[in-house]
């Protein structure tokens, strides 16, 4: 079987999530991964076959989306690259939230199925924002268009939800607690952060950043490149995560019985939703850094975690059950 597998580019979860589906996923035929956007920074070790710009995300150094940028990043030949992409040649399309191959499929007339965390949000039993975002529903309901869909979530929130993919080398690891706070909020700069996290001085700050290439240190805070690895030996060595509105990384940290204090990006409906999610779970979640910040860390970091996190359905599982209940495009 041939397998064509889109991964939205706008950040690192979807490339983190295929690194760890690939050795399963191989079991079932020939992969051909397609990244969209420029977002992820990643070395991956995945074998990338096709590239494109596609849409990416730009944020303000202050914690907000910028929309200006998203705008100008915006490709005028997404629809010729639709048209262009030889979906034809595969048996399954699978897709992570990837508007050019959702296109294409529409175009060309193909089965595919959205697979990953935004397709749990095609069930309106996933827990949404308070908030009205009419923009931010749209895109999470339209924005890819698939066959079926196949949904990961902190909660089996419907019958096709299931629990997150956690990398192997954190289900196999003995969390410990060597004391400092690991830090992943690429929404805001180092300059932004570092008044606030040296007002701890009492704790050691572990920040992951694009903004530098080597381990840097000031003070209390380390600062550390993207990295796969160097990233998930923190979060397993770690007394807590302060962390955006992902998904993966909350999953993992709370898989780890790690403490979470999630600050969703501005403006990021699918974001305000995971941290409804989570709040629900029981996790710390703030609007934004601002003045409040030194109490609402303290009080966080004095409190006891009482979040339970258990996986229901192992990656292998899940894969299965992918490959066991999805349309293909065989002849």
């Amino acid at each position: 079987m041939k397998i064509f597998y889109a991964i939205q580019g706008t950040g690192n979860g979807h490339l983190s999530r295929a690194e760890q589906l690939y050795p399963y996923l191989k079991k079932y035929g020939d992969i051909d991964f397609f990244l969209s956007g420029s977002n992820a920074q990643l070395n991956s070790t995945i074998p990338i076959k096709y590239r494109s710009n596609g849409v990416s995300l730009h944020y303000k150094s202050t914690g907000g989306m910028d929309y200006g940028k998203i705008s100008k990043s915006l490709s005028f030949n997404i629809y010729k690259e639709a048209k262009a992409l030889p979906i034809d040649k595969y048996d399954l399309i699978i897709n992570d939230f990837e508007f050019i191959t959702s296109l294409a499929c529409r175009l060309q007339k193909k089965k595919s199925i959205q697979f990953g965390h935004q397709a749990s949000f095609q069930s309106k039993l996933t827990p949404r924002a308070s908030n009205f975002n009419p923009i931010g529903n749209l895109v999470l309901d339209k924005f890819v268009q698939s066959t079926n869909y196949l949904g990961l979530h902190f909660e089996s929130y419907d019958q096709n939800i299931y629990n997150p993919i956690i990398k192997d080398e954190v289900v196999h690891a003995t969390a410990s607690n060597e004391g400092h706070i690991s830090v992943y909020l690429p929404q805001y700069s180092s300059e932004f952060l570092i008044p606030y996290l040296l007002e701890q001085p009492k704790f050691h700050f572990e920040v992951f950043t694009k903004e530098v290439s080597q381990i840097t240190n000031f003070k209390n805070i380390s600062f550390y490149p993207i990295n796969n690895t160097s990233f998930t030996s923190s979060l397993i060595r770690c007394d807590g995560i302060i962390t955006a509105g992902g998904f993966e990384t909350p999953a993992e940290a709370m898989y780890l019985n790690k403490k979470v204090l999630s600050i969703p990006i501005l403006n990021h409906f699918e974001q305000e939703c995971n941290a409804a999610a989570m709040k629900k779970l029981g996790v710390t979640v703030i609007k934004k850094i601002d003045s409040k910040f030194h109490q609402v860390f303290k009080d966080w970091v004095n409190a006891e975690n009482k979040i339970q996190f258990k996986l229901t359905h192992s990656t292998e599982d899940i894969v299965a059950i992918l490959m066991q209940n999805i349309p293909t495009n065989s002849n």
